[in-house]
This record gives C-alpha cells, structure tokens and sequence, in this order.
C-alpha cells in the first residue's frame, strides 16, 4: 500500500516523499478471509471535515502529525521546494511539515473536499 508524506528538513523547506508500507495477511474479522493489514498507528482523534470551493490555505504548517485521508474532490498541494500535487478520492498523506514555513493547500474544483484528519499519538511511528 502506498501513501505521500509531506516533510520538513533541517532548513524549513517541505518536501513530498513516496512511501510504501508492506501489508500481510491477518485474521482480522473471523469468519471473513484474512484481509491485508499494515501495522496499527496509535492516535489522538479524528476530524471529519470539508473544504469549500475556491478555498486557498495560503503557506502554513500542520498543526500536528497527522494523516490526511481524501474522499472527494480534487486537492491541490505545494511544497517548500516548489512541486506540486493534485489529489483525488482515495489520496492518503502524512502530514508532518509541523514547522518551518509547510505548504499551500487549494481546492480545485467547483465543489467541497471531503475529507478526514487523523491525529497522530506522539511517539506514534509510521513506515516511512
């Protein structure tokens, strides 16, 4: 399984990187065939939220570790050294740009975002 991780290094600057986790076969939910599942990520809370249309998060950072999960629309991202990306239903990012100057966020399309925030636990840890 695959998610983006959005960054800070030393100088401030967010970076994105590709991560892949590696998922097995657990009997998660007897008597369902085992699914494939990654290792649990302990967390804080989660938020379910929206974006409206025409919304810009000019440059900011996260507010706190977190996974941010999209279920609909179409999402922008930049980061500090200058690439951008666009996200859609189904993107999965873990946010950690948690100082430095972070990134801008907009939403593209004539419609809200949907989406969820989860809040990382601290200490928590994430194949990365």
């Amino acid at each position: 399984m695959k998610y983006i991780r959005i960054y800070c290094d030393d100088s401030g600057d967010s970076h994105f990187e590709d991560v892949s986790v590696e998922v097995s076969p657990v009997d998660y939910a007897p008597p369902a065939p085992p699914l494939n599942l990654a290792a649990p990520i302990d967390s804080e809370g989660m938020i379910l939220f929206s974006v409206p249309a025409g919304w810009v998060g000019d440059w900011h950072p996260s507010p706190c570790r977190q996974f941010y999960i999209q279920l609909s629309g179409e999402l922008e991202i930049q980061v500090g050294d200058g690439e951008i990306r666009k996200f859609s239903a189904g993107s999965i990012i873990l946010v950690e740009d948690t100082s430095g100057r972070g990134h801008v966020s907009r939403n593209l399309g004539n419609s809200e975002v949907n989406a969820i925030f989860v809040q990382l636990s601290a200490g928590s840890k994430e194949a990365v």
